[in-house]
């Protein structure tokens, strides 16, 4: 005990930061298997990637190895049954598929709470409707015959255009204006460069235009958007209604047990719509790596991220 203590006194630790050291250790969060890396879920869409890429540079700054794998919103969950998955940073509750939910009854994989993105998916309108449909936001301003008969076009006579998304994505447009006997037809965009294409030439030329769009994207970070406050629905009806889509955070069973302060981090991430839509325009549209516009994103907001990881040390 002597040569220890003669060891560590030559390396310049006072005897009371010595006698300190056992309590102060067991009071941090252990790191864990900092050895082997988070493997991290990469998804289809620029915004999942984002929210990956911070979550990873943070982690890393906790002190582990992180791994991106790229991973299909639906396959991701064969990986986090056999381990080549650890974790998915951003996941849209509207869009589950089957596998997700057997798992979590199955106690497979554990949410860890909402990502505070705020996202919305519903039906939106350009300032101009305004104009044409004044009981806005409220829905029912959509059942006004004058409102249906500004929004109408040759393909929808005597009803109003709603355009809706790609045919391809499927959407509850159609059963909702069916159920709520709305003078309005669901009219797919050719694609999403349509249906962006559509909503820029409108604001820019100050039109009236009813769609069905989704929030964070890198177009809100640049153009104003309104949100129709939505028919009722029952959200166990889901195929019939449009609602809001919570976005939350999964990890593989286990997580915890192997990286505590990880899980204890990834319990408090959180990463705003307004601050994913600003990374988003400049990945999409301005053509930046996706890398670099992260690690900015990271270094001019440490105040927001490093209570947490602060936090997760404890």
């Amino acid at each position: 005990m002597r040569r220890v203590r003669s060891i560590y006194l030559a390396a310049g630790l006072s005897v009371t930061a010595l006698l300190s050291w056992p309590c102060a250790a067991a009071l941090s969060a252990p790191l864990g298997d900092s050895s082997e890396p988070i493997k991290i879920a990469l998804n289809e869409w620029t915004g999942q990637n984002i929210t990956a890429r911070v979550a990873g540079q943070l982690l890393e700054k906790l002190g582990y190895r992180v791994q991106y794998v790229t991973a299909g919103s639906f396959p991701q969950w064969i990986g986090m049954q056999d381990g080549s998955l650890d974790m998915t940073p951003e996941l849209w509750t509207n869009n589950l598929g089957d596998i997700y939910p057997k798992l979590l009854a199955e106690k497979k994989v554990e949410p860890v709470g909402d990502l505070g993105l705020n996202a919305r998916d519903g039906w939106a309108y350009t300032d101009a409707t305004l104009a044409i449909c004044p009981g806005l936001p409220d829905w029912k301003a959509l059942l006004e015959p004058s409102c249906a008969a500004a929004l109408a076009t040759a393909e929808t006579l005597p009803n109003g255009r709603l355009v809706d998304y790609p045919a391809d994505w499927g959407t509850a447009s159609a059963n909702e204006i069916e159920d709520f006997k709305l003078p309005l037809t669901a009219v797919p965009a050719g694609s999403e460069g349509a249906l962006v294409a559509e909503l820029q030439s409108a604001i820019a030329a100050e039109k009236p235009l009813l769609l069905r769009f989704w929030a964070p994207h890198w177009l809100l970070a640049q153009a104003k958007l309104n949100w129709v406050e939505m028919p009722p629905c029952d959200p166990n009806d889901g195929a019939r209604c449009v609602l809001p889509s919570p976005v939350i955070k999964v990890v593989r069973a286990g997580f915890g047990d192997k990286w505590p302060a990880a899980y204890s981090f990834m319990k408090q991430y959180q990463l705003s719509a307004e601050d994913q839509q600003v990374m988003m325009m400049e990945i999409d549209q301005n053509h930046r790596e996706i890398g670099s516009v992260v690690s900015r994103w990271v270094a001019d907001n440490a105040a927001k991220w490093n209570p947490w990881i602060e936090d997760a040390k404890k």
